[in-house]
Formats: C-alpha cells, sequence, structure tokens
C-alpha cells in the first residue's frame, strides 16, 4: 500500500468510494451523494486549509481509502477535524491505520494540535477505529436526521497531539 498526497486525478476514485458508502448508508453523517466537482473543490481548499491523503493499492494504484484533516472557521484553528473513508470491503486491511500515521505526523506542521473525530453513534466500526488510534471520548454532537426520518447521535472522540 502506498500513502500519499490526494491529487487532483484521484477525485473520480475519491468520489465512487465515498458515494458507495453513502448510497449504502450507516457509516457517515453524509446523506446525499457528492460530484467529482465538490471532491476536486474539497482537495483543492484542504491544499491550503488541512492535508488529504489516500491509500491506495502498490501494484494496481486502485484508491483503497482516504483520509482529510481541516479546520473549521467556527473552531479553534488548532483543533484538526478528522474523516477517513475506506473503499467498502476494504476494513481491517490497515488502511485507517496506514492513513492515520500520516496524517498524525502532517498535523503539527498545519499548527493543530488536537485532533477532533465526530462519528454516528451507530457507526460501530468507526469508533472502535478512532479508539485504537487513541482519540478518547469528548462530547455527544447534535443527532444526524437520517433520510428515513430517523435521527441518530453523534459522538465526538479527541486526541492530544
Amino acid at each position: 500500500m502506498i500513502i500519499r498526497p490526494a491529487t487532483l486525478s484521484d477525485a473520480a476514485q475519491m468520489t465512487d468510494l465515498l458515494n458507495e458508502i453513502v448510497r449504502i448508508g450507516g457509516t457517515t453523517a453524509l446523506l446525499e451523494e457528492v460530484s467529482i466537482e465538490t471532491t476536486k473543490t474539497f482537495i483543492e481548499t484542504l491544499k491550503t486549509t488541512g492535508c488529504i491523503h489516500v491509500a491506495c493499492d502498490k501494484s494496481s494504484g486502485d484508491l483503497l481509502g482516504y483520509q482529510s484533516l481541516e479546520y473549521y472557521d467556527d473552531l479553534p484553528k488548532t483543533l484538526g477535524i478528522i474523516a477517513t473513508f475506506s473503499k467498502v470491503g476494504g476494513t481491517k486491511r490497515g488502511i485507517g491505520t496506514a492513513l492515520f500515521a500520516t496524517t498524525r505526523a502532517a498535523a503539527p506542521a498545519l499548527g493543530f494540535t488536537e485532533i477532533d473525530a465526530t462519528i454516528r453513534a451507530d457507526n460501530t466500526g468507526g469508533l472502535a477505529y478512532y479508539s485504537k488510534m487513541g482519540f478518547e471520548d469528548h462530547s455527544m454532537g447534535e443527532p444526524v436526521q437520517l433520510n428515513d426520518g430517523s435521527t441518530v447521535d453523534r459522538i465526538s472522540k479527541r486526541l492530544l497531539l
């Protein structure tokens, strides 16, 4: 597996990967699919406001997952917000662990002293992943209303760098 910064040429595979997760439901707060243009804008934005890395298969070059780290304007600039997406069926292959090693190493140079991960309460795999990476429960976020009208809580986990 190769971990490297995302480029605009990754946008189509990143979009496909994320949209499959959105269609399945249950592991992301996103309820609507995204466009390739949205993904390209996200990649470009993170060049100046954070970082975004992809994990690719060493042999085929296929995208296995990606992870972003950014700040939000309404939060302290020292608090990075992380999001991780792995190809459906690709969890438990070390993708998230490899991505996080790179993201964590990049975080201090970006000015982050703390990282927040906010996960749907019903995403047991995501909660376990961030706990394994050293994140600790911090607070409950605003519930997310799902497309079927039901709501699910969100749990914020934090990691001090």
